[in-house]
């Protein structure tokens, strides 16, 4: 028994399969971290969860993140600002940043992702000051296995200052041998790519205005010798597509394709500046789109082309941002907003809210390259979320339930989160950490870091 979970009496169970079933009524049995069985037929497990009055939906997926940034939202100084100059102000802050505050801002952040049925975190960790060791991702993993999260670290990367004509400080850059040597030993040190692996690794520098072209290409090179992902900021604002224009020649799809940058081992964060032939050179390549609603709207970048790029079938996922872009890491609300920002920007032609749960799910594990994550079928992972409908937020909301998510949204947080077969997340509440304890800490440090 020991390794198993049942889920009995799920009311409703949204698969997200190939064939979008909607079962009611139906046992669920996981050994192992693995989905075992689903039916009528009731095992005996070392776990029993009653979801008579639940909804069990597969784990959501955050394809992008900055787990650092939790601890700089809600700054007043940079309330109205857009991209460029909001991020030369705020890495006058995290040029700061050390273990300590990696570890707790990442317990912090995927705490919430956890709490709000994201069972998947991709972090895009790209500031590594001089006067920090190489510790920065072990802190994420081990904040990441703490709590029982799906990880995957992203080792980004910038090369190119102030001086060079980049954004970011000169305390914050690294050469290109030091970062591919880093990036090299993060990968050995910490990427699974086997079926349901807990750890995964993926090389990702920075942005077109914060890297060399040679970080860029020396970055795909190395990445597809190691077998591993590729991600990077693109096409988020005007300003980066003056950049490249002014810098390059090139607008910045045509620029990042010159450095080997296009294929269904990449994706990139924002993608809001693709013209019609652009997309169709990304749905041609299999490239991956990171969808980050909120932050885009925070910061003005603009709205990103979804319905066509789901019409040409360019791999979508989502994703929540940076917390200082975003000021949460509530994929949940990720998806209501998605929802309501597109019916807004073209009614009819909109996905719609079971569309954008799947962007969420099956499409967040295609750009991750995890086909075992996304859906809820005998064989895949076992990593899901339940919510109890007899709540007063849900009266009269029940009538379609793979939508109610983004329709009416989820005020609060999940009944349960279950990660690799093991409940993270009971009645509400973190499972396997002392929440109080966190925040207090967390807490403690934020107030230490902003006065650096």
């Amino acid at each position: 028994m020991k390794g198993t979970l049942l889920v009995k009496n799920v009311k409703h169970l949204v698969t997200c399969d190939a064939d979008d079933r909607l079962l009611d009524g139906v046992n669920v049995f996981i050994r192992d971290g693995v989905i075992e069985s689903i039916g009528q037929n009731e095992e005996t497990a070392a776990d029993v969860i009653d979801a008579s009055n639940m909804v069990m939906y597969p784990g959501l997926i955050n394809t992008h993140h900055h787990l650092y940034q939790t601890f700089s939202r809600n700054l007043p100084q940079v309330q109205n600002m857009e991209l460029f100059p909001w991020l030369k102000t705020l890495y006058e802050i995290w040029k700061h940043v050390d273990e300590d505050v990696v570890y707790y801002s990442s317990l912090t952040g995927m705490g919430e992702l956890l709490k709000t049925g994201c069972t998947t975190c991709l972090d895009h960790h790209y500031v590594f000051p001089g006067t920090v060791g190489g510790g920065l991702l072990d802190a994420q993993f081990h904040a990441a296995d703490e709590l029982g999260m799906r990880f995957h670290a992203t080792r980004g990367s910038m090369d190119l200052s102030v001086k060079d004509g980049g954004l970011p400080p000169d305390s914050v850059v690294q050469s290109v041998d030091e970062i591919l040597k880093d990036s090299e030993e993060a990968v050995a040190r910490h990427h699974d790519g086997s079926r349901y692996s807990m750890h995964q690794v993926a090389l990702a520098p920075c942005s077109p205005f914060s890297v060399t072209g040679e970080l860029l290409r020396e970055s795909a090179v190395l990445a597809r010798k190691l077998k591993v992902r590729l991600h990077t900021h693109l096409a988020e604002t005007k300003d980066e597509e003056q950049y490249t224009l002014s810098r390059f020649g090139m607008r910045p799809l045509e620029y990042m394709e010159s450095l080997g940058w296009v294929g269904p081992d990449v994706w990139y964060a924002h993608g809001i500046h693709f013209t019609e032939g652009e997309l169709k050179r990304l749905a041609d390549t299999g490239t991956g789109v990171a969808h980050c609603p909120v932050s885009n709207m925070k910061l003005s970048s603009g709205v990103a082309l979804i319905p066509q790029m789901l019409k040409l079938g360019v791999p979508v996922g989502l994703a929540v941002d940076g917390s200082a872009s975003n000021d949460g890491s509530n994929l949940l609300e990720e998806m209501r907003v998605a929802y309501l920002l597109h019916r807004l920007s073209w009614s009819q032609e909109a996905p719609d809210g079971y569309d954008i749960l799947k962007m969420a799910t099956r499409g967040s594990a295609r750009i991750l390259g995890r086909e075992e994550l996304g859906r809820i079928e005998v064989g895949m992972a076992a990593d899901f979320f339940l919510v109890n409908l007899n709540r007063i937020e849900m009266v009269g909301a029940q009538f379609d339930p793979k939508s109610v998510l983004c329709t009416v949204g989820l005020k609060g947080c999940v009944d349960y989160t279950v990660v690799n077969g093991k409940i993270v997340v009971r009645d509400g509440r973190l499972a396997g950490v002392d929440e109080e304890k966190i925040v207090e800490k967390a807490n403690a440090v934020v107030e230490e870091y902003i006065s650096r």
